[in-house]
């Protein structure tokens, strides 16, 4: 039986939602905060950082200026470069599948990250899932240019539709309230997963939200009688 989706294209976000990169982040967290002289975060602390583009982290978390932020975020870039962008990142289990028969069900796919795109291309090619994305999207290097949610997924419907596709019934699968609220900004329904770094009310706003990949796959791909 044949697969169709309710939507024209998926908008996915990264971090939180089909990768884990904890690991790595809290690592780099940890040597760039003791070395600005700030207390690192403990695990937990995490889904302070997880999701926001990391120039604002550094200023809502540990009161930073603007300066200030610009100067760890280029620090804390250098050690992510050094480590390779890949070192302890691992996709949530079963996600690969997912975009993978979206694809084959003929499903325009994007990334819509606040990661940096160098980063998000990067994980993509490494965990195989490139090829079954029509673009990929992130931020700006410096997080400043292009970082906020709404204007990255205006972006990455931006280039869809440069490229053909219907937009006309995007969504946005994500993890945090930035994903919500930049949706909310474009009209763009949001199906938040909680399998992330977030709390339970970041899901308030969302068309629906998740717990696992199977109830995530049955609102984005639906057998089709007719196929």
């Amino acid at each position: 039986m044949a697969t169709r989706s309710p939507w024209t294209c998926v908008l996915w976000d990264v971090d939180g939602t089909l990768v884990d990169a904890s690991e790595g982040i809290l690592r780099r967290l940890t040597i760039a905060l003791e070395h600005f002289g700030r207390r690192p975060p403990t695990r937990a602390e995490l889904v302070h950082w997880i999701g926001p583009p990391m120039f604002e982290s550094f200023q809502a978390n540990v009161g930073m200026t603007p300066d200030q932020a610009t100067e760890a975020v280029a620090f804390y870039r250098t050690l992510g470069k050094a480590d390779g962008y890949t070192t302890g990142a691992r996709l949530f289990e079963g996600v690969a599948e997912l975009v993978a028969d979206l694809d084959a069900a003929g499903v325009p796919q994007a990334t819509a990250s606040s990661k940096p795109e160098v980063q998000v291309r990067v994980l993509m090619d490494h965990f195989d899932l490139a090829p079954h994305l029509a673009v990929i999207v992130g931020a700006t290097p410096d997080e400043r240019t292009l970082s906020a949610k709404s204007d990255i997924i205006a972006e990455a419907l931006r280039q869809l539709a440069a490229r053909g596709v219907d937009v006309s019934r995007p969504v946005l699968v994500g993890d945090r309230h930035h994903d919500v609220d930049g949706g909310a900004v474009h009209g763009v329904p949001v199906i938040f997963v909680r399998w992330g770094f977030s709390w339970p009310h970041e899901a308030d706003g969302a068309q629906a939200a998740v717990e696992t990949v199977d109830e995530l796959r049955a609102l984005l791909l639906r057998e089709d009688a007719d196929g």
